[in-house]
């Protein structure tokens, strides 16, 4: 039997072209970019040239893109960074109450530094309101870091409006785009975005790589002490074989691949949904139905751990919530915001998240796996 991964919101497989361009780049471009002689210069230029892809990806300049370690780096450096340098300013910062715990927590440790968060709650669909932002921003604002698409239930927040909000306010905007790059279309300018994260591994790329788009005219202290690599931007000696096949990624990822999955993801989803309510099984989606690569579900009265196994033990993989916490007993923080403390949701949900390498195939076996499942454990309940 073989085996069907659905937790692409967790990390991707490595497509065989960007493996390929990884080992070629081990093999030839081993340098280190920071020195003057041909093996240093020839990795510099392999750097420089990814640099400028994925720059163009978002619509930034290639000065603009620092190379980080990944999504959780980025965040944390955009955060904790724009915090200590803007102070002086003020100590006031916004966000969502279902952010990413690599926002959560660096916004944890400033509220233990002195600075004041406002969480912004969300409604059933996982959407926060432009009206609660705009009340919540005040003149001593100084920074405002929302995500672009939520990893658990796949909301999309109104960046394009909150960056227009801000573009003559002194806050700083940072989005977490880990889930969205590589999917949906981006352009910093249009969105006055000044800060962006992003991870290599959610888009069938490496992981410990990514970028933290900052825009040029923000600046603060390297986060990574040590070197002067990145232009005094981001210490440590470039993983240039990572950035070569991050890129390559990016490259694959063209404006029409895009709107294909887009397209092709939702039609997964209408028939998942579909087939369940033909078969009359007791679920409701957590959230909206949209173009994202997310879809949560409920199933009403079975454990998530239960649905989990059973699909495990059919060799499908799914998620009982983020990745960063699915081995965790803590509820999901992104599910009690949306519904509550005391809903069922939170303990009988499960995360399927849907890659490039998924088929139609891939689909039809989770639709008669949850379906054998779940007319099991009614029966096992004494439900029929």
């Amino acid at each position: 039997m073989s085996e069907i991964y659905l937790d692409n919101a967790a990390t991707t497989p490595m497509t065989p072209v960007v493996i390929d361009e990884m080992t070629k780049q081990m093999k030839e471009s081993w340098g280190n970019a920071s020195t003057g002689y041909s093996f240093g210069r020839h990795a510099k230029l392999v750097m420089e040239d990814s640099r400028h892809v994925i720059a163009q990806s978002i619509n930034a300049a290639d000065n603009e893109i620092i190379f980080t370690s990944g999504g959780t780096e980025s965040d944390n450096t955009a955060i904790i960074q724009t915090a200590f340098k803007r102070q002086n300013l003020g100590k006031h910062i916004i966000t969502t109450a279902v952010e990413h715990e690599a926002v959560l927590k660096p916004l944890h440790f400033l509220a233990d530094h002195g600075f004041e968060v406002t969480y912004l709650p969300v409604d059933e669909n996982g959407n926060i309101s432009i009206d609660d932002f705009k009340a919540a921003l005040r003149d001593d604002t100084i920074l405002v870091t929302i995500m672009m698409e939520n990893n658990e239930v796949g909301s999309q927040m109104p960046i394009h409006e909150i960056g227009e909000i801000l573009k003559d306010h002194q806050a700083w905007f940072h989005t977490d785009a880990v889930q969205a790059y590589g999917l949906m279309p981006i352009d910093v300018k249009a969105d006055h975005i000044d800060m962006l994260s992003t991870s290599a591994h959610k888009i069938n790329g490496p992981k410990m790589i990514g970028f933290l788009y900052r825009r040029d005219g923000i600046s603060f202290p390297s986060f990574i002490k040590g070197g002067d690599q990145e232009t005094k931007r981001r210490a440590g000696t470039e993983n240039v074989p990572g950035i070569a096949a991050f890129a390559k990624a990016v490259e694959l990822n063209t404006s029409a691949v895009k709107k294909e999955r887009r397209n092709r993801y939702y039609d997964f989803k209408q028939k998942i949904v579909r087939a369940l309510e033909e078969n009359n099984i007791d679920f409701a989606v957590n959230g909206l139905i949209n173009q994202t690569h997310v879809l949560n579900l409920w199933f009403k009265g079975i454990s998530t751990y239960v649905m989990q196994t059973d699909l495990d033990l059919a060799g499908i993989a799914v998620s009982g919530g983020s990745a960063c916490t699915a081995g965790s007993i803590e509820p999901s923080h992104v599910l009690t915001a949306m519904f509550g403390a005391d809903s069922p949701r939170i303990s009988e949900s499960i995360r399927v998240s849907f890659g490039a390498l998924n088929t139609e195939q891939d689909i039809d076996r989770l639709i008669k796996t949850v379906i054998k499942t779940t007319q099991k454990l009614k029966q096992i309940n004494g439900e029929d």
